[in-house]
């Protein structure tokens, strides 16, 4: 406690009351954030530029920004606050970032996408709670529960009566999503942390390291493709990429199906090794994909002119793992007739596609986004409890699947090496 004297001179006065400033500020928390806004003028100047200067997207052209803010009061009485222990970095946050999209895409037209924190693999300790949050306590650790374009929700929003959507479970579909009509958390992965409803995360037992609970999420997502058309045993199946995505599914695959055939298109030396120990039956790479696909699976492979080709047999199911037109293009070629392409890989941007084999061939293409209830095996369950329970039973692995590691400082460094596969990575962690 400070004490003037009577006799103190103004010096002595001023030097006390700047004291008491100083200490005001003191108490003032600060979080950094870091996101990319929603402004199309700068996103389009990032596209035409980028080709010729990568560093665009880091430049004040961009709609990139990272600020250190005063820490947010939570948002409601059934909020939390998080303080980020580890986060991954997902290639659908650098498409975000370096502005791999095109601004036609549906999910551009929704309001409420006019920011987008980036980091959403992401562990986190929790640091305060609201007074009406039920089941989880300061100093418990959660894994986030988003997508990358956020992720509003009947239950977010605390609307009455909630959508048929959210009432089953499937919250990411939901239809009010974009009603705006609930209060805005803020933060993300990549920065201190942030602020959430209390129904957007997901405790993580105290048996699983940061490194496992940071693949809670991506392993959902390869989970719940999967379970959106799961395999039949003796089926053969083929798995498109072999990226964190890629790698997951097929483990995925292993678990759910164990009998199953699977083949992967693997394009680096680290992949080939990872779908090596995780169980690949087949693992392609190299030239003439059609013909060593048509010989795995006994179909005819017919080529053509300015064309590439036909094949007549193939894959029960195709998991499309990287969601390019090209990707596409041939997945809808390798599926045999009445089989499934099932699209867990994302694009942003807006693509050309052959959608002939869909009709002559009768191809059923089925979408997946992240996670939602799953009904397998008699048990009804979230994505992510079965997650965690595949860890814990030691049917899901992490093992050598997390490459790199960087300080949340050097996330600018951690995306540089997520991107660039010469490098022999797989998966990108940030780490307190």
């Amino acid at each position: 406690m400070l004490v003037l004297s009577a006799g103190a001179s103004l010096d002595q006065e001023k030097c006390i009351a700047d004291s008491k400033i100083y200490l005001m500020h003191e108490r003032v928390k600060t979080m950094k954030i870091i996101y990319v806004d929603n402004n199309v003028p700068k996103a389009l100047a990032v596209k035409a530029i980028r080709p010729i200067w990568e560093g665009v997207v880091w430049s004040p052209i961009a709609p990139f920004g990272e600020e250190t803010i005063p820490e947010p009061d939570l948002p409601g009485s059934s909020w939390l606050r998080v303080q980020n222990l580890q986060c991954g970095i997902c290639s659908t946050d650098i498409n975000i970032l370096k502005i791999k999209l095109d601004p036609k895409i549906s999910a551009i037209a929704l309001p409420g996408n006019n920011r987008v924190y980036l980091g959403h693999e992401a562990v986190g300790k929790v640091t305060e709670t609201g007074s009406d949050v039920q089941g989880l306590k300061v100093g418990q650790r959660v894994v986030m529960e988003s997508k990358p374009f956020g992720s509003p929700n009947c239950h977010t929003q605390e609307i009455e009566p909630i959508c048929s959507y959210c009432r089953s479970g499937a919250t990411r579909l939901c239809t009010n999503a974009s009603l705006g009509m609930g209060l805005e958390g803020v933060g993300g992965g990549w920065g201190d942390g942030y602020t959430t409803h209390e129904t957007e995360v997901w405790p993580v037992p105290d048996d699983l390291s940061n490194d496992q609970a940071s693949m809670i999420e991506p392993m959902a997502v390869a989970l719940h493709g999967v379970l959106r058309r799961p395999p039949q045993p003796g089926e053969k199946v083929l798995v498109i990429g072999a990226g964190i995505i890629g790698l997951l599914t097929l483990q995925c695959l292993k678990t759910v199906t164990p009998d199953v055939h699977v083949t992967i298109l693997a394009r680096y030396p680290q992949q080939i090794k990872a779908a090596e120990r995780f169980g690949a039956d087949e693992i392609v790479t190299g030239e003439n994909v059609y013909l060593q696909l048509a010989h795995i699976t006994g179909a005819k492979y017919y080529s053509a002119p300015f064309n590439r080709g036909m094949m007549l047999g193939g894959y029960n199911i195709v998991y499309d793992c990287v969601g390019s037109a090209d990707t596409i293009w041939d997945g809808l070629r390798w599926t045999m007739a009445s089989g499934s392409l099932v699209l867990i890989g994302t694009s942003l941007d807006t693509i050309k596609v052959d959608l002939s084999p869909v009709y002559i061939r009768e191809v059923d293409i089925i979408g997946s986004i992240t996670f939602g209830v799953e009904r397998w095996k008699g048990r009804e369950a979230h994505t992510f409890e079965l997650v965690i329970d595949m860890l814990q039973s030691g049917e899901l692995s992490i093992d050598g699947l997390i490459t790199h590691r960087f300080p949340f400082d050097d996330y600018r460094k951690a995306v540089q090496t997520a991107s660039d596969k010469s490098t022999g990575v797989i998966k990108v962690t940030l780490v307190d």
